[in-house]
Parts: C-alpha cells; structure tokens; sequence
C-alpha cells in the first residue's frame, strides 16, 4: 500500500532548525520527483522544494538558502532541512508526488523555475516558529 508519511514537525524559535522527514512508501519507484508543500493558517497551500530523479532541485524564493531538500540512498525516504527558521515558515508541511504516467495532474504548483502536478501528499507535520 502507497503512503506518504510526515514527521519531524515541531516548535522552536525563530532561527532555529527543524529537519522533516517524509516515508514515501510505494511511491518513489512511480514518480519522478517528490516535493515539499506547506499551508499556514489562512493562507492556500504553497510549494516549497522539490527534487527529480537526477537529484536537481527547485526552490521557492522565500526559502531558497535556508532549506535544503534531499533523500536518502534508496529514495525511500524525503528530507526537508531547514535552518533559520520565520515566524512566516509556520504552517502544515506536506510532501507530496505525482505518479508517472497518470495523466494530467488536478492540482500542482510552481517551485522555482518548475511546474510540478501534485496529486498525492500526506497528513502533514506542523511547523510552529515562534518569535
């Protein structure tokens, strides 16, 4: 059974460091990238890293230098690095993928310089940044 698994969320102050993990049980060997979605409160969901099968990765602006998105060796499990945390970092934290070859995507959402349908994401992990 395919699962995308959220963890690692958590509370700290503004300037720390959280590291995500995500298990993407079932899903990495039929997608071709995974990505990192986040929702704050009263806001719509919005990409944040994203990295394809040859290890390249895409960043949105607000992020770009303080997380770093990653994977471990068998592509099992997502990572979400990310230092110097904002109070504006805040939010849900989803990731998410897309299944090769399953048509055209009902959502997706721009991550750096790339467009990624995302269809499938997880419960999320909260991030909570406090001031």
């Amino acid at each position: 059974q395919r699962q995308l698994v959220e963890s690692g969320g958590g509370s700290v102050q503004a300037g720390g460091s959280l590291r995500l993990s995500c298990l993407t049980r079932g899903y990495t060997i039929h997608a071709d990238y995974m990505a990192w979605l986040r929702q704050g409160s009263g806001k719509g969901r919005e990409g944040v890293a994203a990295i394809e099968l040859d290890g390249s990765t895409q960043y949105a602006d607000s992020v770009k230098g303080r997380f770093t998105i990653s994977q471990d060796k068998s592509r099992e499990i997502l990572y979400l690095q990310m230092n110097d945390l904002r109070p504006e970092d805040t939010g849900m934290y989803y990731c998410a993928t897309e299944l090769r070859g399953g048509g055209e995507s009902s959502s997706g959402y721009d991550i750096g310089s790339r467009y990624y349908g995302l269809d499938y994401w997880g419960k999320g992990t909260l991030v909570n940044v406090s001031s």
